[in-house]
């Protein structure tokens, strides 16, 4: 058909355009390319073959198309983000009358609930004997994590002077470099000690991060994943472990037994509550499953 030769042939100036104006690299043209040529034949399949026709009802529908088809929510928003540029090109060069994408918005991508691990299986990561310098070290590392909920970076910045073992606080410097203090669990604080002790033994005095390795220096925020990581296996955990899996753990116990979402938010210096309030999910996916097994009306009726 003419009309579709004549809306390929507008993809093409388009990317040509994209290339020698706008100097986008070749793989940003090949994406705009897969994009525009998947709207071109769902047009083309709905018998709409002239760009001017276009309208907000023809993307919405090729939008909702895409979605259902399993596209997700930021390969949704990509596709609009080309199909606007498209038309704003059209537009500019008078070929269309408006931009039938302008006022569309992908649908929200489903927020993905951090994992967590319970308390049964923390306590099997943490139980191990440390009775080696790089044992100790790593129980007093993951202890912190979990009983602070410390995130990779704040733990691996530590100094001794941020620690008053005696009040059982923590002075930490998170992000946007705002300042909170923590609590320090009994257990943490006995681990801690015992790696004081060990450490005067490895680091020198000039040293002031609390974490070193076996030769003094800080120890760097890649061997603490690892170290992590290699507890775990040790351990027996049949799941990936990481620093930040410690730090949703603390988040999600803490709320479990308190119920005080504010409170989470000032343990981990979240600046917005909606960032903590993940967690309540996380909470209320415990209790739907406890409700489910509890609740006479909630159980499954027997097969027969």
């Amino acid at each position: 058909m003419p009309e579709q030769r004549q809306t390929q042939l507008e993809i093409d100036n388009f990317l040509y355009y994209l290339s020698t104006e706008k100097r986008l690299s070749p793989r940003t043209i090949s994406a705009y390319r897969r994009d525009l040529d998947c709207l071109e034949k769902h047009l083309s399949s709905n018998g709409l073959t002239s760009i001017i026709a276009i309208d907000e009802s023809h993307i919405r529908r090729f939008i909702a198309d895409q979605h259902r088809r399993g596209l997700g929510s930021r390969s949704l928003q990509r596709l609009l983000s080309a199909i606007r540029s498209f038309f704003r090109y059209l537009l500019r060069e008078g070929k269309a009358n408006n931009n039938p994408a302008v006022n569309i918005r992908a649908p929200k991508q489903q927020q993905r609930l951090p994992a967590t691990l319970d308390t049964d299986t923390l306590n099997r990561l943490l139980s191990f004997t440390a009775n080696t310098p790089i044992a100790i070290r790593d129980k007093a590392m993951l202890e912190l994590f979990y009983s602070s909920g410390l995130r990779l970076s704040e733990l691996a910045n530590l100094e001794w002077s941020a620690l008053d073992a005696r009040s059982g606080m923590l002075r930490v410097t998170g992000k946007g470099n705002k300042t909170r203090d923590l609590p320090v669990g009994r257990i943490a604080l006995k681990a801690m000690e015992n790696w004081r002790r060990q450490r005067a033994e490895i680091a020198d005095f000039e040293e002031t991060k609390i974490f070193v390795s076996m030769r003094g220096n800080a120890i760097s925020v890649r061997s603490i994943q690892q170290r992590v990581a290699h507890w775990a296996r040790v351990q027996g955990l049949p799941q990936r472990v990481y620093p930040h899996l410690l730090r949703h753990s603390f988040a999600s116990h803490m709320l479990e037994s308190s119920s005080d979402l504010r409170a989470v938010q000032e343990l981990l210096g979240h600046a917005d509550i909606a960032t903590t309030q993940i967690y309540t999910h996380l909470d209320f996916q415990h209790l739907a499953k406890v409700y489910d097994k509890a609740h006479p009306r909630a159980r499954k009726k027997p097969n027969k």
